[in-house]
C-alpha cells in the first residue's frame, strides 16, 4: 500500500455519500486525471429511501437517514477500497521519475528519451528555445533601457508638449513659432507683436512688407 500513498500525495477527493471519485495531478504542471465515478450501494439505497419518504409522507424518511448513518460508519473501508481502484486506474496516466520520485504526465512533463521527468532531464530543444527567448527578452530590455526617450522633453515645462497645427511637429508651449514650418504656435497667447506670414520675422505694426524676406503682408 506504500506505493499507493506515494502516488496519491497530490490529489483531490471528490467523493460524496453517493459514491467515490478522485482527481490526481501531475507533480510538475498540475495537469489532472479524474477517476471514473464509483457509486456507493449504501448511498444509493439511502437516496432511494429518502425519495420514497418524500412521496409517501415520510414513512421511509427515518430509514433513509439510518442508511446514510450506515454509509458514514463503513465509509472508511469503502472509501479506501475505492481509492485503491482509482489509484490503479490513475497510474496508467502518469509516469514516475526514478530520480526524484515524482509522478508526472507523459505528454508534457516526461522526457521519454531520458526516461526521467523534465525537471531532472530537461528536453534539449525546449530548453534551448526557452533560453533563447529569455536572452532575447533580456537584450530587448537592456537596449530599451539604454535608449533616451526623453531627450526632447522639457520636464520644467508644466504645460507639456503640444503639436504644430500645420505639420504636427512637437513644440514647447513657450515657442511662438514652429521650428519646422514657421506656423504660429496656437498654444501661445496672442500678443500685439506682428510677424511675417511667410518667414515669421518680427515686424512693426505699420510695416506692409517683411524686411527679412520682402513678403507683402
Amino acid at each position: 500500500m506504500s506505493n499507493m500513498i506515494q502516488f496519491v500525495a497530490n490529489h483531490d477527493d471528490l467523493s460524496t455519500d453517493k459514491g467515490f471519485q478522485f482527481k490526481f495531478y501531475c507533480d510538475k504542471c498540475r495537469n489532472g486525471h479524474m477517476s471514473r465515478f464509483q457509486p456507493s450501494a449504501v448511498g444509493i439505497a439511502g437516496s432511494l429511501l429518502n425519495a420514497a419518504g418524500s412521496l409517501f409522507g415520510g414513512m421511509f424518511h427515518e430509514a433513509g437517514n439510518a442508511a446514510y448513518q450506515v454509509q458514514r460508519a463503513i465509509g472508511g473501508k469503502a472509501h479506501d477500497e475505492a481509492l485503491e481502484k482509482a489509484v490503479l486506474e490513475g497510474k496508467q496516466y502518469f509516469k514516475q521519475c526514478t530520480r526524484c520520485g515524482h509522478w508526472v504526465c507523459p505528454d508534457v512533463c516526461w522526457n521519454s528519451k531520458a526516461g526521467l521527468c523534465e525537471d531532472c532531464a530537461p528536453d534539449e530543444h525546449e530548453e534551448l528555445a526557452a533560453q533563447q527567448a529569455l536572452a532575447s527578452r533580456e537584450q530587448i530590455y537592456t537596449k530599451t533601457r539604454a535608449q533616451d526617450y526623453t531627450k526632447e522633453l522639457d520636464f520644467l515645462n508644466r504645460g507639456g508638449i503640444v503639436q504644430c497645427q500645420s505639420c504636427n511637429a512637437k513644440l514647447n508651449p513657450r515657442q511662438k513659432f514652429c521650428p519646422q514650418c514657421g506656423t504660429p504656435n496656437a498654444a501661445v497667447a496672442p500678443t500685439k507683436e506682428k510677424f511675417c506670414v511667410n518667414c515669421g520675422g518680427a515686424m512693426k505694426a505699420d510695416q506692409r512688407f517683411c524686411v527679412e524676406c520682402g513678403t507683402k503682408q
